[in-house]
């Protein structure tokens, strides 16, 4: 079963507790199976008259044991084997989540994350209840059937028996051709509540936007029609599972059809008697509910199969960007070296990068500044094996990035990205971002980020929780906070990336002013579209269209008439206007 190959040790690991579960579950089946035998005698001596008071009560006395027996077992054998299950759900879907993290950017780029939710909620459901109820009512269905045919035999004979269950043969025909077209409806069924959970958190997510352009009629009508794939999807196996039912009752019916007319005219002329006959009808009905239950049963497995291969699909993917077999885990200076460097995005033909060259000695500063598209934010994510990089064309400390450890390299290089993300906790919580800093630490970097009174304005401080992607902040704090955390943890590295766009000029002269100290012990590669953020820079590049045009200190870049000279006098002109007004 290559489908189990991700639980296959689960599977194995609780093999004791399933066999207890199924111990407790033939309790339940025995007992069961000995009350209509019971109801058989009962009807014999109340047909012969010979059953006394004495006897009729110590009926009465098994028949509780029977049903308190029946009952304390049913509570243990699903207790154990539902417990089980949600165990292999913990499991699986800890390993889920874990190989989510291992995956590479790219991968989250190109697959929605409404789908990845649906997969580790609904799928995993799915696989729960197949590895729960779906084995309970799996053994069921089999042993049943086994003890309740021979008790049939014994009490009504082979004719009999024979009759009722050549029905049940048409029975077994009718669910296979159910099964065969119930696969694709299962699988059509998950994609179609993928897209609608898809579809809700994308509108959650840009419900600012909607409602800036006015759009929330375009959204609904949008989210109906999903919605309505998703409901239509959910009728055509609704519609299956409403056609398959009834006709199983329907063909286990004539069983008892049969049982009534063949095994009443037995009764009446003496081969059985009236107790075997209410015996055989009561077996005869245990009989029916396993049967019955395949489709259920084949339905919960068949749903479980889906999603699991669902999930295993995910699971196979490989990251693009991982360690190598012996990957390097050192101690990193921070000299960074570009060695004609180029990069192409897969799936493009176009580089986003070519010919790039630079050096950066540890501990010094270097400004990337270019127009829009140049490739600035590329040529950082780089750094940090965000993007996978060309052998032999990066090297940290001397050594080639691909060579040294993921854990390493990260854990010494702070990033702050355009796009800031933080998450919906407490202000502290994100800027420590579970280093275990103290409260001192944590206050210092949001004073050198100069978000530290912004804070304290706030009733709950350095307490506050701020919403989902800090929604309660400004864009300006947010990028503040992100600057926090980044300093925070005194990287060898720390690269900013474009993330003083939304504070003023002077703020960010503030900012770049307090971070200059830090910048001093470690390198640093500032992205900006503001000459001010990297003129004071060791070193300044200037990219277009993936090429680096021109290169050197901000009195040299003046000096030459080009383009840095053209965005500095651009820039200078904003400025003025804006002191003007």
């Amino acid at each position: 079963m290559d489908k189990l190959r991700y639980i296959k040790d689960l599977l194995s690991k609780n093999r004791y507790k399933y066999a207890l579960g199924i111990f407790f579950l033939l309790c339940v089946d025995i007992l069961q199976l000995i009350l209509p035998k019971i109801l058989g005698d009962v009807t014999d001596s109340l047909e012969s008259g010979t059953l006394l008071k004495q006897r009729l009560a110590q009926y009465a006395v098994i028949i509780s044991l029977i049903a308190i027996g029946v009952a304390v077992f049913r509570f243990l054998f699903r207790y154990t084997l539902m417990s089980v299950s949600r165990s292999i759900e913990l499991t699986l879907r800890n390993r889920f989540y874990a190989h989510l993290q291992k995956l590479s950017l790219n991968y989250f780029n190109t697959h929605k994350t409404g789908d990845l939710m649906a997969h580790a909620t609904n799928d995993m459901g799915n696989v729960t209840m197949a590895s729960g109820q779906g084995i309970i009512f799996l053994i069921d269905s089999f042993l049943i059937p086994i003890v309740a045919l021979v008790m049939m035999l014994l009490t009504g004979g082979l004719k009999l028996t024979a009759a009722c269950f050549f029905p049940l043969l048409l029975l077994g025909i009718a669910v296979v051709f159910f099964m065969r077209i119930m696969q694709s409806r299962v699988q059509k069924q998950q994609e179609a509540f993928s897209n609608l959970t898809e579809a809700a958190r994308e509108n959650f997510s840009g419900i600012r936007v909607i409602k800036a352009f006015a759009q929330e009629k375009k959204e609904i009508s949008r989210f109906e029609r999903i919605n309505a794939v998703n409901r239509e999807a959910n009728l055509k196996y609704v519609r299956l599972m409403s056609m398959m039912f009834p006709t199983v009752m329907s063909i286990s019916a004539l069983s008892f059809v049969i049982a009534l007319w063949y095994g009443g005219i037995l009764v009446i002329k003496g081969p059985i008697s009236l107790g075997d006959f209410v015996a055989f009808n009561s077996y005869l009905g245990m009989l029916i509910w396993p049967v019955t239950a395949i489709g259920w049963v084949a339905n919960m497995f068949q749903r479980g199969f889906v999603s699991l291969e669902r999930i295993n699909t995910i699971i196979d993917e490989k990251p693009e960007i991982s360690d190598t077999s012996n990957p390097i885990k050192t101690e990193i200076n921070g000299s960074i070296q570009f060695n004609d460097l180029s990069f192409t995005y897969p799936g493009t033909h176009k580089p986003v990068l070519s010919d790039i060259n630079i050096y950066i000695e540890a501990g010094k500063t270097l400004g990337i500044i270019g127009r829009t598209g140049s490739g600035k934010t590329t040529l950082v994510n780089l750094i940090t094996r965000l993007l996978s990089v060309p052998h032999g064309q990066l090297l940290i400390d001397g050594l080639d990035i691909n060579n040294i450890s993921l854990s390493a390299l990260r854990s010494s290089v702070a990033s702050v990205p355009q796009d800031t993300f933080l998450f919906s906790d407490t202000i502290a919580e994100n800027i420590d971002f579970f280093r275990n800093n103290s409260n001192e630490e944590i206050e210092a970097a949001a004073k050198t980020a100069r978000i530290y009174d912004s804070i304290n304005e706030f009733p709950q401080k350095f307490d506050t929780v701020i919403g989902e992607r800090g929604v309660t902040l400004s864009g300006g704090q947010k990028q503040r906070v992100a600057i926090a955390r980044a300093v925070l943890g005194s990287p060898s590295i720390l690269v900013l990336d474009d993330c003083l766009s939304a504070v003023d000029a002077h703020t960010e002269e503030e900012i770049l002013r307090d971070l200059k100290s830090i910048m001093k012990q470690r390198t640093s590669i500032i992205v900006s579209h503001r000459i001010s953020a990297v003129k004071d820079s060791d070193e300044i590049v200037v990219l277009d269209e993936g090429r680096i045009i021109e290169r050197g200190n901000h009195e040299e870049l003046l000096a030459r008439n080009g383009l840095y000279h053209e965005l500095y006098n651009k820039q200078l002109l904003i400025n003025r206007l804006e002191e003007q007004n």
